[in-house]
C-alpha cells in the first residue's frame, strides 16, 4: 500500500513544484538574455572562438532542462500519493548581467537545498521511500547547479558595457503595445507550459490508476489517459521550444522579457477535460500570434513575422490534435 501522504506533507512537496517552476522558467530566460548581453560585447571577445556569456548561456539552458524533468517527477508523485500539483510558480527574477544571474542562481539553489533536506527527512519520518529516493537524487542535482553558479559568481566583475547605438531601422521596436504583445504571447507560453506538463504527469497519474478493459486497450497496454499523457509531452516540449524563440527575439531586439504565467492554467479532472481546456488555450494563442503577424507585417518587422508563422503553425497542429480526441 502506497503511505498516506497527510495535507502538510503534500503540502510541502508543493512548495518543490512552486519552486521547480520558478527556476526551469528563470534559467530558460536567463539563457535567452544572453543574445541581448552579446550586444554589448567588448570588441576583444570577438576575436575569440566562444564568450563566458554564450558558455554560461548553455549552462542555464542545461539546467532550466534539469529542473524541467525534476517538476514532472515530483508533480507526477504527488499525484500518485492523491494531491493536486500546483500551478503558481514562486517569483522569477532574471537579472541584468551575467554576474547577477549567477548569483541569483545561488540564492534558488541554497533555498532549494534547504528544502529539500526538509522534504527528504519528512519522507523518512513517514516511510515514503520513493519520494526519499527521488528527492536524494534531485538534491545531488541541485548540489551540482549550486556550485557551478558560486564558479560564475566568484567571477571578476563584468566591465560596464555601453547600450548599442540606437539606429533608424530600431525605431520599430520602441512602440511599447508591440513589445507588450510580444511579453503576452511569452506568458501564453509559459501558462501552456506549465498546464501541459501539470495534466501529462496527472492523466499518467489517471491511466496508472485504471484497468484496461477493451480488448484494443488489453492488447496495446493503452487506454485514453495514457494517450493522451504521450501527446501532451510532445506538446508541451514544443511550447518550450516557442518560450525559447519568443524570449529570445525580444532580448534580441534590445527589450525585456516579463516572465508571468497568463491566462492561468487550467488542469481539469480527467482526460476529456483536459483536451478540452487545452483545445481552448490553443485558440487563445493562435488569435493572438496572428494579431501579433498583423502588427508585425505593419511595422515592417519580418523576422518576427516569420517565426510567429512558423509557431502559429504548431499551434493549429496542437488544436487540431486536442479536437482529434476531445468529446
Amino acid at each position: 500500500m502506497i503511505v498516506k501522504a497527510t495535507d502538510e506533507y503534500l503540502s510541502l512537496l508543493n512548495k518543490s513544484v512552486a519552486r521547480e517552476l520558478q527556476v526551469s522558467a528563470q534559467y530558460m530566460l536567463q539563457h535567452t538574455k544572453m543574445e541581448k548581453l552579446l550586444r554589448k560585447v567588448i570588441k576583444e571577445n570577438y576575436l575569440l572562438e566562444t564568450t563566458t556569456y554564450e558558455e554560461f548561456g548553455k549552462v542555464l539552458k542545461d539546467f532550466a532542462i534539469q529542473e524541467m524533468k525534476h517538476l514532472g517527477a515530483i508533480m507526477e508523485r504527488i499525484y500518485i500519493l492523491g494531491g493536486e500539483a500546483t500551478t503558481k510558480p514562486d517569483k522569477v527574477v532574471i537579472g541584468n548581467s551575467l554576474k547577477e544571474m549567477a548569483k541569483l542562481g545561488v540564492d534558488a539553489e541554497v533555498e532549494a537545498l534547504e528544502m529539500y533536506r526538509q522534504i527528504i527527512e519528512a519522507a523518512k519520518e513517514i516511510g515514503d521511500r520513493e519520494t526519499w529516493v527521488m528527492f536524494s537524487k534531485i538534491y545531488g542535482e541541485e548540489e551540482n547547479h549550486l556550485l557551478v553558479f558560486q564558479d560564475y559568481a566568484a567571477m571578476e566583475d563584468e566591465p560596464d558595457l555601453p547600450e548599442p547605438p540606437e539606429s533608424d531601422w530600431r525605431s520599430i521596436f520602441n512602440k511599447t503595445e508591440y513589445i507588450s504583445l510580444l511579453n503576452k504571447a511569452l506568458a501564453s507560453e509559459i501558462s501552456a507550459i506549465v498546464q501541459y506538463t501539470n495534466q501529462h504527469e496527472k492523466a499518467d497519474g489517471l491511466d496508472r490508476l485504471r484497468k484496461k478493459k477493451a480488448p484494443l486497450e488489453v492488447a496495446t497496454g493503452k487506454n485514453k489517459a495514457s494517450v493522451v499523457s504521450d501527446l501532451l509531452k510532445k506538446v508541451f516540449m514544443d511550447e518550450m521550444n516557442h518560450m525559447e524563440m519568443i524570449s529570445e527575439r525580444i532580448y534580441e531586439i534590445q527589450k525585456e522579457a516579463i516572465a508571468t504565467v497568463d491566462p492561468l492554467p487550467k488542469i481539469g479532472n480527467d482526460e476529456n477535460e483536459f483536451l478540452r481546456l487545452d483545445r481552448d488555450a490553443e485558440n487563445y494563442a493562435i488569435v493572438l500570434y496572428r494579431k501579433i503577424i498583423d502588427e508585425a507585417t505593419k511595422l515592417g518587422d519580418i523576422k518576427t513575422k516569420k517565426m510567429f508563422e512558423e509557431i502559429i503553425q504548431q499551434e493549429e497542429e496542437h488544436y487540431w490534435s486536442f479536437d482529434d480526441y476531445a468529446v
